[in-house]
């Protein structure tokens, strides 16, 4: 007899007043940052709580893999911390990924959000520990500049029970219609590729897929996205939507768009594909998008929807 896939761990949700605690766990940040983003939480009615070691720098990384492996997994222990929100991306967060205590997060579930390098955690918690995450605006980043959050996606993702449509805007363009439902999942291209071959390989069949990335020519595009159709990621899959993929061209004047690249890729899978949904590098107004819950993605022509179905948090 069949056994049934186990219930998926759902956060609590966010509540004003609460405390969030802000991580490191991949590249070293500027402090100005750090404390321009933490001005704007607190503006949104939350409480910033961050470690002093959090400013640590070992090269590239904030800090040794002992000082961002202890921090993330003492946040997610604290009794006074309702969620935990990454700094920034950019390399390093793979390094934790052995040595993480799951059943010490999974046991203590927290909202837990980022994007970039974030996303080999995001995955990570997903598929090994059943989590739901959150890809999403990060505290020295989006959070530190005015308009770099979209505030009704994080509300809708972090504290709200109801099904919700995510504001994808006019600038979305449908690639290929059609409609699929399924878990929505991804984050960035380049780190979703990385996994390949790892003990922390992405499942991303039974998917709606989420791919963005940032500063990737076409051709590097096509060539991960072929990596993943070749290694059999793209099987299965049931919608594609693909990020603002900010800064990806070749030249200011190439003859062809990056729709018509990934859609030589994708465009046989008969699922439905959507392109410039913002969330993760960004030029503004960063969406929280959940990743572990079902979701629906509907294309028409050029209409595209995508809703949310069920709660991401408990409440």
């Amino acid at each position: 007899m069949p056994t049934s896939e186990p219930q998926r761990v759902k956060p609590p949700a966010l509540r004003p007043g609460d405390t969030i605690g802000i991580v490191a766990p991949a590249s070293n940040i500027k402090q100005a940052d750090l404390e321009a983003g933490c001005a704007t939480l607190r503006d949104a009615g939350y409480r910033p709580f961050y470690l002093d070691s959090i400013l640590d720098q070992d090269l590239y990384f904030a800090g040794s893999v002992e000082r961002r492996l202890r921090e993330l997994e003492e946040m997610f222990i604290r009794d006074d911390i309702r969620a935990v929100l990454c700094a920034r991306g950019g390399y390093g967060a793979n390094y934790l990924l052995p040595k993480l205590n799951l059943e010490k997060i999974r046991t203590h579930p927290k909202i837990f959000v980022g994007y970039s390098d974030i996303t080999s955690l995001l995955t990570h918690f997903a598929d090994s520990a059943n989590m739901v995450t959150f890809h999403g605006p990060m505290a020295a980043k989006d959070w530190s500049h005015d308009g770099g959050v979209n505030m009704a996606s994080w509300r809708a993702a972090l504290t709200s029970a109801a099904p919700w449509d995510v504001p994808v805007g006019d600038d979305v363009r449908g690639l290929a219609a059609g409609q699929g439902e399924g878990i929505l999942y991804g984050g960035c291209l380049s780190i979703l590729v990385a996994s390949l071959g790892t003990p922390y390989e992405i499942k991303a069949a039974g998917t709606i897929l989420f791919l963005e990335d940032l500063a990737a020519k076409p051709f590097q595009i096509d060539r991960m996205l072929m990596q993943l159709k070749l290694a059999g990621h793209l099987e299965g899959v049931r919608g594609i939507i693909f990020g603002e993929m900010l800064d990806c061209r070749q030249t200011a004047n190439q003859g062809y768009t990056l729709e018509e690249v990934v859609m030589r890729i994708v465009g046989d899978l008969r699922v439905p594909v959507a392109f410039g949904v913002r969330s993760g590098h960004v030029t503004a107004d960063n969406i929280t998008l959940p990743v572990g819950v079902r979701a629906r993605l509907s294309v028409g022509g050029r209409q595209v929807n995508l809703r949310i179905l069920e709660s991401s948090v408990s409440l």
